[in-house]
Order: structure tokens, then C-alpha cells, then sequence
């Protein structure tokens, strides 16, 4: 059984659906109602549930049954509380003995502060009313607001992106706006696009001007974040430089810096995407880093998680090692993958799912929900209407859970969502309940 706290004062247990289970059961074990469960999960066919599936409980208080081999100490041990005080909060001796199958109640954890990013993508001229309803949805829960992404031209120029109403919505939800500057061309992060801006200090010149200038018509901005990726492996005391004569300017004008930095376990990580991100160096030079811990498992890949958690800590480890935690904001996908097997390299790409419509995805096809305790990520297997065999990885409310505790060990700065777009109802209540989200 999973516990979590729900924003203001009730509690959220993370209950996870048996064979045979019903809303009305699990309402009634739990003394809530079926509406409450249905609104915070946004059920949308209350009438059946998925074998498997996560549920987030809204009630007043959370419990724990007692299992075999459990102690009062364990117990205590496992939610961070004094064995002595779960035995007087629940009337127990705590010399006695527990029963298999006795319901504890299990006081709330402090929250930590955290700073909290998503990304949003408009796409073609606008922004869609369905982006900006959904950003009004989570922006309580966010410190930032990424409108992605102004790409930098080789003349220092930056190709504009609709933002119409996304600095309202900010405004309205106590956010600010993080703009994000790429080294996109035609679709794809360009290694020789970056060479040309980092070659040349009279093009930086003129680009951190328009970064500026553009920040300041669009109004609401606190940071200016780089994300440059793909950049040859030459380029990297250039990037370096570049950043350090960007955050001298940009703190001059009252903005943050900081910058994304492709998943690294060491520093002499071989590849085009990881040679010129110089972990330490970012540490020291801007205010904090995306690390982007996701995409592991990806959509012209072989089916696996998204971002296991054992990756991830790897990633975090090593970044712990170069920079304080206080400017690590882990990377974490709102999303996950739907492949078709026999996965063919080179073949049909897996197309991307919304927590929800995973779930959906296995109530359709009547399958169960299993969930890989090493990953910590929840995953299916079916058989679509024309024969062909399918798997999908994808976060559920114990993953994300999962993912806030290491960050909780780690005592990271926050997290970054990528991206707006694929809602996950359940991530954002339990964002309330772990932390007190830090608004500037």
C-alpha cells in the first residue's frame, strides 16, 4: 500500500486496484466517496476499473494495513515517523505484537520547498485554447512557465513563437515565464547552427540583445534558459565561455540563467549529444540545470520505461558530483510510449500516450496493469483489433511518488516536466502533497 498528502490538509493514499475491486469498495475501505475518487483521478467510465491501475484516494488521514513480518518499528522506520508516536496516535502498546491486517493511521509527512518547471509547445501560428486551459489547470503548482522554444539564428536574430496568453496565464497562477533559447534548425537540434553562434562573439552579442529585448515585450520573465544540444564535441570550452558571457550579461538585466544538460553518468561520456555539456562548468556558471533524465526507453527505440529510476540516480549521482543540489532540477516525462512489437529497428516509431489514455488503452483491451518494481514504472501488453501484439510503458501515481522521494534523498532544487499536453491528474496533487511550491 502507497500513502501520499493531498494540498491542504487531506491526505491522497495511492491505492492500487485488485481483481474484483470496485469504486464502491474501494470508497467504502477507505471512508470517502466515489465522486471524490472519480474527480481527483478524472475517471471518465466510472462503471469499470483496470486490474493494476494506480488510483489516487482523497481522504482525511492515511493508513497502512499491517502485513507479515512487519514491526511497529519497521512501519515507523518506512514513513519517516517515531515508532513510540505511531503507537500513540493509533491507541497500541508498543510492546504488543502487531496483527496481520490491522489499519494503522499514519500522520502526515512535512513538505520541502521545490521549484517546479513544464515546458509548453505551441504548435503553428497560435497557442491552442486547450494548451492554455490546461496550463491554467496546473500553473498553481508551477514556479515556471517554459514557452519552448525561440530558435537562435546564425545572425543573432531568434525566430519568434506564438505566446498570446501564456504570460496572463502565469501571471493569473503566481508563475513566471522561462524562456527557452535552442539551437533548433529546421525541426532538428543543429550542431553546426551552435558552432556558428558560439564561434563568433559579435553574433552573441546581438542574440543575447534580442533574448533581452524579446523577454521584456512579452513581460513575466524571470529566466532565460539554454537548451543548445547535438553540439559537436569541439565546442564545448565554447559553450562554456558563451554561457559565462551570457549569465554576466543576463544578471546585469535582473534575469536567471540556466541550461539543459543531456543524461551524463561521467565526464567523458562519448556521443554528439553529451560531450559539450560540461557538467561542472554549468554548475558553477548559471543559476541551475535541466538535467533531461528521460528517454530511455523512446519512441524509435526498443519498448522499456521512459526514465527508470535507476537511470535517473545514476544521472543524479554524477551531477551531485559536480554541482551542489541546489542547481539540479531533475527532467521527468509526462508521457509514455505505445510501441508495436515485434519492435524493428529503424521501423515504425511507438507513439506517445498520456498516463491516462494508457490506462484507458488497457480498459479497452480488458488487460492488466503490471508494474516493474526496478524501473518503478507501470507497463501493459495487448493484442489491437487488427492482430498485432503492442506494449506501453508509461508513469503512474506510484512512479511519480517513486521519483519525488529520490529527489526528497537527494534534496534537489525541483523538477522539470516535459511536456504540457499529456495530463496526468494525479501528478499534480501529489506535487501539493510532497512540496510547498516555491513561486517568485
Amino acid at each position: 500500500m502507497f500513502r501520499t498528502t493531498l494540498k491542504g490538509g487531506n491526505k491522497i493514499q495511492i491505492h492500487v486496484v485488485q481483481p474484483g475491486q470496485s469504486l464502491f469498495g474501494i470508497a467504502q475501505a477507505y471512508g470517502t466517496t466515489i465522486e471524490n475518487i472519480v474527480r481527483a483521478n478524472q475517471i471518465e467510465d466510472s462503471s469499470r476499473l483496470v486490474i493494476g491501475q494506480a488510483l489516487v484516494i482523497p481522504i482525511y488521514g492515511s493508513f497502512y494495513w499491517v502485513q507479515s513480518g512487519d514491526t511497529l518499528y519497521s512501519i515507523a522506520q518506512r514513513f519517516g515517523v517515531n515508532y513510540t508516536t505511531l503507537a500513540q496516535i493509533n491507541g497500541i502498546n508498543p510492546s504488543t505484537p502487531l496483527t496481520v491486517g490491522t489499519r494503522l493511521y499514519i500522520p502526515p509527512m512535512p513538505k520541502r520547498d521545490a521549484e517546479v518547471n513544464i515546458y509548453i509547445e505551441p504548435m503553428g501560428d497560435t497557442v491552442s485554447e486547450e494548451l492554455l486551459t490546461e496550463a491554467r489547470s496546473v500553473g498553481p503548482y508551477l514556479t515556471y512557465l517554459a514557452p519552448f522554444s525561440y530558435e537562435a539564428r546564425r545572425d543573432g536574430s531568434l525566430d519568434p513563437i506564438p505566446t498570446e496568453g501564456i504570460p496572463e496565464v502565469a501571471q493569473s497562477t503566481g508563475a513566471t515565464l522561462m524562456m527557452v533559447v535552442t539551437n533548433l534548425e529546421n525541426g532538428q537540434f543543429s550542431g553546426e547552427l551552435g558552432r556558428a553562434i558560439l564561434q563568433s562573439t559579435a553574433v552573441q552579442d546581438v542574440l543575447l540583445e534580442n533574448i533581452v529585448e524579446e523577454a521584456r515585450r512579452i513581460g513575466g520573465v524571470s529566466d532565460i534558459h539554454f537548451d543548445f544540444e547535438f553540439l559537436p564535441g569541439d565546442q564545448r570550452q565554447a559553450y562554456n565561455n558563451f554561457l559565462r558571457r551570457a549569465a554576466n550579461y543576463l544578471h546585469n538585466e535582473g534575469f536567471l540563467i540556466s541550461s539543459a544538460l543531456a543524461p551524463k553518468t561521467s565526464a567523458e561520456q562519448a556521443g554528439q549529444w553529451y560531450e559539450a555539456h560540461d557538467y561542472r562548468a554549468h554548475g558553477e556558471i548559471v543559476d541551475f540545470v535541466v538535467l533531461m533524465t528521460y528517454e530511455w526507453g523512446y519512441s524509435g527505440g526498443p519498448p522499456m520505461a521512459v526514465s527508470p529510476i535507476q537511470e535517473v540516480e545514476k544521472v543524479l549521482r554524477y551531477a551531485l558530483s559536480e554541482m551542489p543540489a541546489s542547481k539540479i532540477m531533475m527532467g521527468q516525462n509526462l508521457y509514455g510510449y505505445d510501441w508495436t512489437l515485434p519492435f524493428v529497428q529503424g521501423g515504425q516509431y511507438a507513439r506517445a500516450v498520456s498516463p491516462q489514455r494508457a490506462v484507458e488503452i488497457a480498459k479497452e483491451n480488458n488487460v492488466a496493469i503490471q508494474y516493474d518494481y526496478t524501473a518503478q514504472a507501470p507497463h501493459f501488453n495487448y493484442v489491437d483489433s487488427a492482430g498485432k501484439a503492442h506494449k506501453v510503458w508509461f508513469e503512474d501515481a506510484r512512479s511519480i511518488q517513486a521519483k519525488f522521494n529520490l529527489m526528497k534523498r537527494l534534496n534537489l532544487r525541483g523538477i522539470s516536466y516535459w511536456k504540457l499536453g499529456f495530463p496526468f491528474p494525479q501528478n499534480w496533487l501529489l506535487i501539493g502533497e510532497n512540496f510547498n511550491v516555491k513561486k517568485r
